[in-house]
């Protein structure tokens, strides 16, 4: 049996990564700060919570006493390897980790434990020095060196008062406190900080700082060994430079690959306004009446709380759900009068020409098409092309064939006035649970309601 070869977006979205919509806006985000200078409140933030810890940093030294005594080319060496596990830098879910605890958890027992933070702080700006000067980032990035440092006070402070000594694995009730104590310090650095500049809620820092944390938990044993491996032989610490640059290597991947699935999330948007925008030429009234479904839609799948990735499917389904209306002729699609059953039948394929467009592109948009095949199909068993009934259809369409019922009553067709919002509301209820999905027309009427 023949097939047919899949198409570039078909293969492009088979060799990326799924990236989550409410990803995409955080990853986004993220990256066009760090392309930019700082904002004012973020510049001053940084400012203050930077002289801070360097303020902190320089005192430790004098008040808590190490039997640490490294050379200067161990010192040297700490650094450097803290700087290169700086760089291998992975998005992962919503936050952002850095494989440094490979290094950090050595240099507590190798270098004296007040001079740590500082150390710290140096393998920080060294690596983004490096970052400044291969990407052209803003040089003004480099005043949150200091503010980042912040992680490594609290397993100072913990280590400093429980009394320092050679590690050891019967200590690690002590070595868990450390590490709790590091995640709270970062917590109470940025979270604040992050409220004021962006008002993000302190819960949701919580949240982005979740990956991060775990990861760091995974590898602090393993930082633990190199630290008892060292403690005879400083030039362990080396050994884990063949594993950081791996991790780089990986990250470097993984963020070539997130690139290309955020371009490709970005084509399929782009593709998306461009099908509505031929819609829209091939018909005025079905273009812009997609866009009104479209707005309805969006508000609908917020009231009914639906997750990102199922509203971003609403919102192209929305717009593109009559997109099969470009193979019907004219002038059925704007006969004035009745339409006959033979026309009658003929529409109904819209949605299987629609289905049938949008499974050409391929990837995200080909599952959108199987959304558009059933945005007429009705909650008893009625509706066109499959019949399917109830929770069958998927809950998208349940949503998109209500909202274009709302629109289609209360807009003005050649054939007939719009009816008033009251009475298409009315109508709305009185077809619940034949046509519509009752919870969706609650939804609907809801927002009608609100908006009013």
């Amino acid at each position: 049996m023949a097939t047919a070869a899949p198409s570039v977006a078909t293969e492009a979205a088979a060799s990326a990564p799924s990236v989550d919509p409410e990803l995409d806006q955080f990853v986004g985000a993220a990256r066009d700060r760090e392309a930019h200078e700082l904002r004012a409140r973020n510049r001053w933030s940084a400012v203050v919570l930077g002289l801070a810890f360097l303020s902190l940093a320089s005192a430790l030294p004098f008040v808590v006493s190490s039997g640490a005594h490294p050379g200067l080319l161990t010192a040297i060496a700490l650094v450097v390897t803290y700087a290169a596990a700086s760089s291998a830098r992975f998005e992962v879910g919503h936050g952002l980790f850095l494989p440094s605890q490979l290094v950090l958890v050595p240099m507590l027992f190798l270098l004296p434990l007040g001079l740590v933070p500082l150390a710290i702080c140096a393998g920080l700006l060294l690596s983004a020095a490096v970052d400044h000067f291969r990407r052209r980032l803003p040089l003004e990035q480099l005043l949150l060196v200091p503010l980042n440092s912040w992680q490594s006070v609290g397993p100072v402070v913990v280590l400093a008062a429980t009394g320092d000594g050679s590690p050891a694995l019967g200590r690690w009730p002590v070595y868990a406190g450390a590490l709790a104590a590091q995640f709270g310090i970062e917590y109470l650095a940025h979270a604040p900080r992050q409220k004021f500049v962006n008002g993000a809620p302190l819960l949701l820092s919580a949240r982005f700082m979740a990956s991060s944390v775990l990861v760091d938990v995974a590898l602090a044993p393993i930082g633990l060994l190199v630290a008892l491996a060292a403690v005879g032989h400083p030039v362990a610490v080396t050994f884990v430079l063949p594993l950081i640059g791996l991790l780089v290597v990986f990250a470097q991947e993984r963020r070539a690959r997130i690139d290309h699935a955020l371009e490709l999330s970005h084509a399929y948007r782009g593709t998306a306004l461009l099908l509505g925008d031929v819609v829209e030429a091939d018909d005025a009234y079905t273009g812009s009446h997609s866009r009104d479904v479209v707005s309805l839609v969006v508000d609908v799948s917020d009231r009914l709380g639906l997750g990102a990735r199922e509203r971003r499917d609403a919102e192209f389904a929305a717009l593109l759900h009559d997109v099969g209306k470009i193979k019907i002729p004219s002038e059925i699609i704007n006969k004035p009068g009745k339409l006959t059953d033979e026309e009658f039948e003929l529409i109904k394929t819209h949605t299987l020409e629609g289905e049938r467009l949008l499974s050409q592109v391929g990837g995200l948009l080909g599952s959108i098409g199987r959304i558009v095949r059933s945005c007429h199909e009705d909650w008893d068993g009625t509706g066109y092309p499959d019949r399917l009934a109830g929770e069958e259809i998927p809950l998208v369409a349940r949503i998109v064939r209500c909202c274009d019922a709302f629109s289609a009553m209360t807009t003005d067709r050649s054939y007939r006035k719009a009816r008033p919002v009251d009475e298409a509301v009315a109508e709305l209820h009185r077809c619940a649970g034949t046509d519509f999905d009752p919870q969706v027309v609650e939804a609907l009427a809801a927002v009608i309601t609100a908006g009013v």
